[in-house]
């Protein structure tokens, strides 16, 4: 009961304090797991397609530099986390009035379009049929968020 109390607690606090990035975060560490198991399985269905060649299944190295990416994405977006603290801060002090998550809540979204998009190139790799406008529709959202990002470093 006491552990269900805390966790409850946490997961209040953490969401008051991050607002919507708190549940993007959430949703990502589920498409992780789920990018992490699904390029296990395209490994192992390619390496029974290809089974002289030893370019193709699943091995430690690759599963280890899968999820060094995974935890430098966490850190990207904990180092966007701290620019959003230091720039609310910073724009108090100013007397400018910004909204709460703002760079967090952009790397967050892109890194979750990017699992997703890995997620369905797994799922081609296995050889589920998938469907070709929904890789160009995450695609084109990733695209649009690079875009934006290209406008406002134009603006600094």
């Amino acid at each position: 009961m006491s552990i269900q109390l805390l966790a409850t607690g946490m997961v209040a606090y953490l969401s008051h304090k991050l607002g919507v990035t708190f549940y993007l975060l959430g949703l990502l560490l589920v498409l992780m797991v789920i990018d992490y198991v699904s390029g296990m399985a395209a490994s192992a269905v390619e390496a029974i397609d290809h089974p002289d060649d030893k370019r193709y299944g699943w091995s430690s190295k690759k599963g280890a530099k899968g999820i060094a990416k995974k935890v430098a994405y966490l850190c990207v977006i904990a180092v966007s986390m701290v620019i959003d603290y230091i720039v609310i801060r910073t724009s108090g002090v100013l007397g400018v009035a910004l909204p709460n998550t703002m760079l967090s809540l952009l790397v967050s979204v892109w890194y979750l379009l990017n699992e997703a998009l890995s997620i369905i190139e797994n799922a081609g790799r296995i050889g589920a049929p998938v469907p070709n406008w929904l890789m160009k529709y995450i695609a084109a959202l990733k695209d649009k968020i690079d875009s934006h990002e290209g406008e406002n470093d134009n603006q600094l």
